[in-house]
């Protein structure tokens, strides 16, 4: 698994998915469940791994090299 998240686009995924995991909270009915989207964007944060980035060839993780 490469890594293909980089810094800013991680602490971004981070903040939302706080975001919409808070909203469990908040919200009734079936919107409520769609805020458990926000634990896909933490862990995409955490682990500097979109899957969804392979397909769409994209890659926010600058070489070191650079």
């Amino acid at each position: 698994m490469k890594k293909n998240v980089g810094q800013l686009d991680r602490i971004i995924r981070i903040i939302l998915g706080l975001v919409l995991l808070s909203l469990f909270f908040f919200l009734d009915g079936g919107l409520r469940w769609i805020s458990l989207l926000g634990i896909v964007f933490i862990a995409t944060g955490l682990m500097n791994f979109c899957p969804l980035y392979i397909p769409l060839k994209i890659n926010t993780k600058k070489d070191k090299t650079e």
